[in-house]
């Protein structure tokens, strides 16, 4: 059965940025010498500043996207895939 494309790259969408916020609530209650969460997040995320309110909105949209795009490339590589071999 193939994957639906809109469903798996929403729920990768929404699955990333739920990952984000618990990242950046996790480096505010961490102390940052057990982690270094904030440095992970300004290298993996254009443009993003740790604990400024811009770079919250920034980071949450821009992990969004990038769940987007990982369905939207997954999806017809794993239908391919699975209808060659499946």
């Amino acid at each position: 059965m193939p994957l639906n494309i809109r469903v798996v790259s929403w729920s990768l969408g929404i699955f990333t940025a739920i990952s984000f916020i618990l990242c950046v609530l996790y480096g505010l209650i961490v102390p940052e010498r057990l982690h270094g969460m904030s440095a992970l997040l300004e290298a993996m995320l254009p443009a993003f500043k740790w604990l400024t309110f811009g770079g919250f909105l920034l980071g949450l949209v821009e992990s969004f996207l990038y769940g987007i795009y990982i369905g939207i490339v997954f999806v017809p590589i794993y239908n391919f895939i699975n209808s060659r071999w499946g």
